[in-house]
């Protein structure tokens, strides 16, 4: 049996005297799609931002490939090395920045040399066709534009593990239905793995492998339905 890509061990976190998520295991394995569901306040943000490395553990430990990245009390491998996108629930371009500057953006952050970037740019843009709205600042876009430019932002460094925070949530029903095939698009023909947070049932039907149901912290469900499909 392969090494999982990710793995949590015992994971908890705590905001104040509450935790946000209380000794969750979790392993998912290389080019597997996983969607967390749940409602708002059960923990599932909260696993994205530690896995991403914008908080660490309290207690337990997060591996990456193989390679510890977080212990607890502190993050032993930083955000900029672990090799993933995040696609954030409110998106967060940077205003100021145009379309192209946001990509290049964190391309400066991953240190890709200035000569790549402008053929990584228009490739990762092309990948969510949107390649001819490069010069456009984030307020000229249509919603569903801005969320393109979020996946794009997420997969220009090349990340061997994408993380989704209810990227389409603010959609209308029949744009969410596009995007969502776009991101199992993506998925499949980039040979992800991706973690999707989600409170919507019919994300985790077309989006998911295996889906892990979150309440108070823990998770409570772990279904494999890449194998009830072909059931």
């Amino acid at each position: 049996m392969s090494e999982p890509f990710l793995r949590l061990c015992g994971v908890t976190k705590r905001y104040r005297d509450q935790a946000a998520i209380d000794d969750v295991s979790l392993e998912v394995a290389p080019g597997q799609s996983v969607v967390i569901l749940g409602p708002s306040g059960c923990g599932k943000t909260t696993v994205l931002r530690l896995v991403a490395g914008l908080d660490h553990p309290d207690a337990g430990a997060i591996w990456l490939e193989g390679r510890q990245v977080a212990q607890p009390g502190g993050n032993i491998v930083p955000p900029h090395q672990r090799r993933l996108g995040f696609v954030f629930q409110d998106l967060a371009l940077w205003p100021h920045l145009t379309v192209r500057q946001n990509l290049d953006f964190v391309m400066g952050s991953v240190r890709v040399p200035r000569t790549e970037r402008p053929e990584r740019i228009h490739e990762a843009l092309a990948l969510v066709r949107i390649a001819p709205l490069a010069g456009r600042w984030p307020h000229e876009l249509s919603g569903g534009e801005q969320q393109r430019v979020a996946i794009a932002r997420a997969l220009v460094g090349r990340p061997r593990l994408l993380l989704l925070d209810e990227p389409f949530s603010s959609l209308d029903p029949d744009l969410r239905a596009v995007l969502r095939e776009e991101v199992q698009r993506l998925h499949r023909s980039l040979h992800l793995t991706s973690v999707y947070v989600t409170h919507d049932r019919e994300d985790a039907a077309v989006l998911a492998d295996r889906v892990i149901e979150m309440r108070q912290g823990r998770t409570v469900v772990d279904r494999d339905v890449s194998r009830e499909r072909h059931a």
